[in-house]
């Protein structure tokens, strides 16, 4: 949610901001609107006073009590006016998406991301490197046909050691991330249609959310909803920023309009796993905490010996609530290419507004909070484990730091 007083002082800022990112908002007509809903606030005051002043001379003034039934018979109408056009305004301000850091690449999808790094030496291979659902097929760890049985395409099991790998993995970051500074939580799989509003999710994502019938509630797409909901409608002491969050849980997306984007295997599915960073800041620290994010993010993948490159994601891949965005690509072995595993965003204070997150210091000064929120890891790191470690006769040697939550260093065929 932006400001209401930029959008007041700065029209053409936040016009310009529209046009480039695609959003239909008429902001002449939300000034308009909004001109027209403290036109109405001012006169409900004064008439509330007027009503007010002659309530007092209604025992020995009977043309007061006349003046004050005259009043709110006005007030009701006012009022009424004044919620509708309220309505109006909420409905525009909903759909207003978050100001651009100055450094974001224009484009119109990943491809137009812009390269910012390379880390690590791709693999080499004596044999053409299976990709991960042959891999997992041949060692019994990945089962989507059973999957689709049990649920509907989409969904798949782990299993045996595929299994135990990913729980190494999802195990090992949280410890990682606990030693960093992070509160580990595990939270709620299903959250409201208001957290889900304020975390920006709605309205612009609702189709990707499973929604639960006859209940105000969906299936969780990220833990970003849950852990930033957390601290809905609470001030935050200025002094104990930032705090650093992370949780494990199940995923759920119903993925539309993804169909036919290299779709094999395990890579887009309707649920997955992940481990997730969200910081809540002072706003002139979240520069500082988005790239700590990040710089988190590369020392996972550095410690699991992944070969990856960093990319400064472009207006037409940024979503909605997102001021800035930083996504990290692995090597996939097998699909012979870099391919997304994590995804690290600057939203400033646009959940903040909408979830009413503020802080306050020592001396009372007040303001919202700004979040970032960035992926640890996903199944998709698991999957780039199997496609970059495999061996050739079929075995995949498990990364060193993940052998003492496995068991073992490798899955044999």
């Amino acid at each position: 949610m932006l400001d209401i007083n930029l959008i007041r002082t700065q029209p053409e800022l936040v016009r310009k901001t529209c046009l480039k990112r695609g959003c239909k908002v008429d902001i002449d007509a939300l000034v308009a609107i909004d001109c027209k809903y403290r036109e109405l606030v001012q006169r409900i005051e004064q008439l509330r006073a007027e009503r007010n002043r002659l309530s007092k001379e209604c025992r020995d003034n009977p043309a007061a009590r006349e003046q004050v039934k005259s009043l709110k018979e006005e007030l009701s109408l006012l009022e009424s006016e004044q919620r509708e056009v309220d309505h109006q305004l909420q409905e525009m301000l909903a759909w207003l998406p978050n100001l651009l850091a100055d450094d974001v690449p224009d484009g119109k999808d990943d491809a137009d991301n812009q390269e910012l790094k390379k880390h690590g030496r791709l693999p080499e291979f004596t044999f053409k490197p299976k990709d991960h659902q042959e891999l997992g097929e041949a060692l019994d760890i990945i089962d989507t046909q059973r999957g689709a049985k049990v649920a509907q395409a989409g969904f798949y099991y782990w299993k045996g050691p595929g299994a135990q790998l990913c729980n190494a993995l999802f195990f090992w970051v949280q410890r990682e991330l606990a030693n960093r500074g992070f509160t580990t939580f595990i939270t709620p799989c299903a959250a409201k249609e208001k957290t889900l509003f304020g975390t920006g999710y709605l309205p612009f994502f609702a189709d990707q959310t499973y929604r639960l019938a006859n209940e105000d509630l969906s299936l969780i797409g990220t833990s970003e909803q849950t852990l930033v909901g957390y601290h809905a409608d609470e001030i935050l002491d200025a002094d104990k920023l930032p705090l650093l969050y992370s949780s494990f849980s199940p995923c759920f997306r119903t993925e539309s309009g993804s169909y036919g984007k290299a779709a094999r295997g395990i890579f887009r599915v309707h649920q997955f796993h992940k481990v997730e960073q969200i910081i809540f800041c002072l706003p002139e620290n979240s520069e500082r905490y988005h790239q700590l994010c990040l710089e988190n993010e590369e020392y996972l993948l550095q410690q699991l010996g992944l070969p990856y490159r960093v990319v400064n994601v472009c207006l037409g891949d940024l979503g909605a609530p997102g001021y800035k965005k930083y996504d990290i690509e692995a090597w996939f072995a097998g699909f012979d290419g870099y391919r997304e595993v994590t995804s690290n965003t600057n939203l400033t204070d646009f959940q903040s507004r909408r979830l009413n997150i503020r802080y306050k210091d020592k001396d009372g000064k007040r303001g919202f909070v700004h979040t970032i929120s960035a992926t640890a890891v996903t199944d998709r790191v698991v999957i780039a484990i199997l496609e970059n470690f495999q061996q050739a006769d079929g075995s995949v040697i498990i990364p060193e730091v993940l052998r003492p939550f496995t068991g073992f260093d490798r899955i044999d065929a």
